[in-house]
């Protein structure tokens, strides 16, 4: 892993304005200077602030405009939410903010210090290649390319899949526990699961994500991270990866991703990745005047329909259990990640958890 300092900046009102420090907020200038000053005591207040519960039946949306300023809101956070949830973004509970402060804003190397990323060195590809290494020296089996159609249950006990593997013959096999680590809308067309935990399952709606990454020959700007609060743009953010690993890791072009959340039934969520570049590409000159079509040599394109769930106030009281009331069957996935947001750090935490509770119900005295 390496620890890097990275170089955060925010697009608005046609200008890119730097984000890295706290001192950078005092240079915002879409922000009269008293709103900066409310901005960093609020930003203070949220990273210096503990217990979240008492946040929880709040909208983010809500708590920004009471403890805050109405300008504060229009030009900073009225923007990115809409850029992040759509027409969900004065729904989304004030735990996600707190918990981006925490694991952002924490991250800080002292007061006026800039936030700190790891990254392995040789992308994650290699942590999945030693996971799975690790897995089959201890007799695993790790199946790509193979589809679940459905949770086996007897006597409301999981007692296997029924699967096809890259779309040949189905297969039933038998297991002792099944852990399901699909989107919520997915698990429950894999099994007949009780009235009042199919709801709570059932009940949460995620937003959709479509990436595009262009391989290129120039950098696009001197950023790791850019947060759009315009809407004017078309895309969320965008992430340029050369800016916080070296060009030489990716055979000297320079690595730029466009991110967007989308709800699912968006027109640019459907459109194909020719239609999408076509739509963001004429945008890309805001950013850096001299961006010129040819600096792109590749494009890949992914799109993901449950990128973010949305939670909002009061969940603590909704939660589906990650044991299910089917015996033998678990669930673990992004909206039980709570009060923090969807991350790869909770996943892992979460995954380990899981796996704890799993062992104690299947032998009471493990060792």
């Amino acid at each position: 892993m390496r620890w890097i300092p990275s170089r955060v900046s925010t697009f608005a009102n046609g200008t890119i304005y730097p984000f890295s420090t706290p001192l950078d907020l005092l240079r915002f200038k879409p922000l009269s200077f008293i709103d900066r000053v409310k901005l960093g005591l609020l930003s203070l207040r949220l990273t210096r602030m503990k217990d979240w519960r008492s946040l929880e039946h709040l909208t983010a949306a809500q708590w920004i405009q009471t403890e805050g300023t109405d300008g504060i809101y229009r030009h900073m956070w009225d923007p990115l939410l809409r850029g992040k949830f759509g027409k969900y973004h004065d729904r989304v509970g004030m735990p996600w903010l707190w918990a981006k402060f925490q694991t952002r804003v924490t991250s800080r190397k002292g007061m006026f210090g800039r936030e700190v990323l790891g990254y392995p060195e040789k992308s994650f590809d290699e942590v999945f290649e030693a996971l799975v290494a690790h897995i089959e020296s201890h007799g695993g089996a790790v199946h790509l390319n193979t589809y679940v159609e459905r949770i086996l249950v007897e006597g409301n006990r999981a007692t296997g899949l029924r699967f096809r593997r890259d779309g040949g013959e189905v297969i039933e096999e038998s297991f002792d526990v099944v852990l399901a680590t699909t989107p919520s809308f997915e698990f429950v067309k894999l099994v007949d699961l009780p009235g009042e935990y199919r709801k709570r399952v059932a009940d949460i709606h995620y937003m959709a994500a479509v990436v595009l990454i262009f391989e290129m020959s120039h950098p696009l700007t001197d950023t790791y991270w850019m947060n759009i609060a315009d809407d004017e743009v078309p895309f969320l953010g965008l992430i340029e990866q050369t800016n916080l690993m070296p060009v030489e890791n990716y055979g000297g072009n320079y690595v730029l991703y466009l991110t967007n959340y989308l709800d699912r039934e968006d027109e640019m969520f459907k459109m194909s990745q020719d239609e999408l570049v076509a739509h963001y590409l004429p945008h890309l000159k805001k950013f850096n005047p001299d961006f010129d079509e040819s600096w792109v040599k590749k494009i890949h394109y992914n799109a993901v329909s449950a990128a973010q769930p949305i939670i909002e106030p009061g969940y603590s009281q909704r939660i589906p259990a990650h044991q299910t009331p089917i015996d033998r069957l678990w669930l673990a996935n992004t909206t039980q990640i709570y009060p923090e947001d969807r991350g790869t750090n909770y996943s892992v935490r979460m995954g380990r958890d899981v796996v704890r509770m799993m062992m104690a119900q299947m032998s009471p005295d493990p060792p």
